[in-house]
Order: structure tokens, then C-alpha cells, then sequence
């Protein structure tokens, strides 16, 4: 009972203590920071112990040495409101989106995933049948990509849907590829094209909006299926990885393009202490999301730039794999790595460089 005693009186006084807090003192918002700030925060205040970790926080995974092979692991969350809106995402959609952001983050690191873990935390307006689409969704995902499910949690929650998704991979140590060894001369590469996600969001907001002030309007998706595709159904690049094992090639640097390409570009160049120049008029964008973009009053580069959500690899490659690539990949081949000292800009179409200024998408100020 003394123990007991003690610790409520521990307990008051720690309470006491944090309601009476000084109002003057110092406090930081998230916002400030920003999500990337606040990650490299806390990785300053992260020690890693043990030697079986080769990389903890800053890549796209984290890397466990097995012996000859590494095991890569990447968790990835998705919360209702913040990361996707179930008034125009299907559930099934959802499940299969959920994966793939995961598988993607593996196959940025050169690796293939094995195994997810998956944990949601859903309110009781859900109902049995509305789960097991999500998770239909989820295994039409993982037969794609031979994962399995190997286990998760289950929650209830008081503000929708959280969605945790811890997902684990495999690579050889020698084929792994990193943010931070990017090498100067290096060709700056990205597969498929870039913005259509991002087009396809705004898309999708738009009829929300019209929805929402006039509930009798059907809504107007024209002949938009393919953006609208890349944002509810992104496919993560698994032919991408096969291809490099079959060519003999590995990237010196490999990112997913999640947040945006400048954003990636910026982590890229950052880990690597590098520089680069990339040409606006090597940008791979789709005929379709470009029209849009125009139709929308948007910068098309602008949302390739800067959109996010297209889940495809950017990568760079030593100069002598340039010829293996390029013939067999469809792949576009967007600038080059140069000095740190000579800064992260890109050529513009009227021939003017301009810096890169990384404007993707962010947890804490949206």
C-alpha cells in the first residue's frame, strides 16, 4: 500500500506540475519543423546499438544484416482525413493502395518484399463487410507481388481510420541500393512519368466540392480513367528491380517518389552531399495528365515537380551502365549528378536554370 501511495502522489504532483506549466516557456510547432525536419530531429536524438543494423532512420528502409543477404524493413501509415477520403476511395482501393506504398519503399532499396504486417484501427460506423473489401484489396496486392500478410492488430479508434503497415524485404548485401551514394557524373533516371496522381487528387476534390454544394450533380470524371487510376490504384515498380537483376545493374542512389520528385531529389542530393541539374523538357509526363493539368489552370511541370503519389523510382547510374539502361529500360534519363558547391537546379524549356525548390507534399502543414 506505501508503494502504491507513493506512486498517485507521484502521479498528482506530475500532473499538477504539467496543468500549472509555464506558459512562457520555449515551444517548437510541428509545423515549423516540418515532417522531414521533425525526422531528422529525432534521428539526431536515435543512437543505433547493435551491428546487425547497417542503416536505421534516413532511406526509404532500414537495413538488417542476415549474412550474405540484408533484411529490409519500411513501416508506412496512412491516417482517414489526412492520407485519403473514403467519400470518393473505395475500400478495396484502399487495401490495394496501402500495400503497394509499402511494397514501393522495398523496391526502392533494391530489395523484394516478403512480408507485411498489418494494423488498423477503425471506429464502429465500419462494418464487417466494408473490412473485408479493405482487406480484398490488401490480398489482391500481395498475390500480385507473392507477399504475404504474416500477421498485425487490430484497434478500435474515436477518429476514423489508421491504417499501420510494417513491410519486410530481402536483398543481397551487394546489390542494395541507398539514398547517400549517389556519385558525380552519375545519370539521374525515373521510371514511368510523373504528375498523373497528383492530377488525379484534384481531380477527385473538385467533384467532391461540386458534390458537396450541389448533391444532385453526378460527377464529371470525363475521360480521365488513367489519372485517376494512378492516384486509387498505384502499381509499385516490381519489373523495375527485375529488370536491374537481369541487366547486371545496380543504381548508386534509388529513391520512390512519394512526396514529389523535387522532394526526392532533395534527399537524394542531401545524403549524397551532391549537387545536380535535371532539364525540365526531359520530364516524363503523360499526354493525358498534361491536358488535364491545362484544363485545371495548373503548371503540368509544377505537378510533376512537385505532386507526389506517383510511386515510381528515381534512381542514378554510373555513365557506363548507360547503354544497358537505356536499351532496356523504359526509363527517362532527367539530368545528372553534379558538385554539391554547384547546387540542385534544373534547365528550364526557355533555357533558363532555375533552383529546385522541394514543395511536395508535408504531414504538418497541410
Amino acid at each position: 500500500m506505501p508503494q502504491v501511495s507513493k506512486f498517485f502522489l507521484t502521479f498528482g504532483e506530475n500532473f499538477r506540475n504539467t496543468m500549472l506549466e509555464d506558459k512562457n516557456t520555449k515551444r517548437t510547432e510541428l509545423s515549423e519543423m516540418g515532417e522531414f525536419g521533425l525526422i531528422r530531429h529525432l534521428s539526431s536524438l536515435i543512437k543505433v546499438k547493435n551491428p546487425e543494423t547497417l542503416k536505421g532512420i534516413g532511406d526509404d528502409a532500414a537495413v538488417i544484416n542476415l549474412g550474405k543477404n540484408s533484411g529490409l524493413v519500411s513501416t508506412d501509415m496512412l491516417v482517414e482525413g489526412v492520407h485519403f477520403d473514403l467519400s470518393y476511395v473505395p475500400m478495396k482501393h484502399l487495401g490495394y493502395k496501402a500495400a503497394m506504398v509499402n511494397f514501393s519503399d522495398i523496391y526502392a532499396m533494391n530489395g523484394i518484399p516478403k512480408q507485411i504486417f498489418v494494423s488498423i484501427a477503425i471506429s464502429n460506423r465500419f462494418s464487417l463487410e466494408a473490412i473485408e473489401e479493405f482487406y480484398a484489396g490488401l490480398m489482391l496486392a500481395c498475390e500480385k507481388h507473392d507477399v504475404d500478410i504474416a500477421g498485425g492488430d487490430t484497434s478500435s479508434s474515436r477518429s476514423g481510420m489508421i491504417i499501420s503497415i510494417t513491410v519486410v524485404g530481402v536483398a543481397p548485401n551487394k546489390q542494395i541500393s541507398m539514398r547517400n551514394k549517389a556519385q558525380l557524373g552519375d545519370l539521374i533516371c525515373v521510371s514511368g512519368d510523373l504528375g498523373g496522381a497528383f492530377l488525379g487528387l484534384q481531380l477527385l476534390e473538385r467533384e467532391k466540392r461540386i458534390f458537396l454544394e450541389n448533391p444532385g450533380i453526378q460527377p464529371d470524371l470525363g475521360e480521365n480513367s488513367y489519372v485517376l487510376e494512378r492516384q486509387l490504384k498505384p502499381e509499385a515498380r516490381k519489373d523495375i528491380i527485375q529488370k536491374f537483376a537481369e541487366i547486371k545493374v545496380v543504381p548508386n542512389a534509388m529513391i520512390d517518389i512519394s512526396d514529389g520528385l523535387a522532394s526526392e531529389l532533395f534527399h537524394i542530393c542531401k545524403s549524397s552531399e551532391v549537387g545536380c541539374m535535371i532539364y525540365e523538357n526531359k520530364l516524363p509526363i503523360d499526354q493525358s495528365a498534361y491536358q488535364l493539368a491545362l484544363d485545371l489552370n495548373l503548371d503540368p511541370t509544377v505537378c510533376a515537380m512537385n505532386g507526389g503519389e506517383d510511386y515510381e523510382l528515381l534512381f542514378t547510374i554510373p555513365m557506363k551502365d548507360h547503354q544497358k539502361v537505356s536499351e532496356n529500360m523504359d526509363i527517362s534519363i532527367i539530368g545528372q549528378i553534379t558538385a554539391e558547391s554547384a547546387g540542385i537546379y534544373m534547365l528550364d524549356k526557355s533555357d533558363h536554370v532555375v533552383p529546385i525548390t522541394a514543395q511536395g507534399w508535408d504531414a504538418f502543414q497541410s
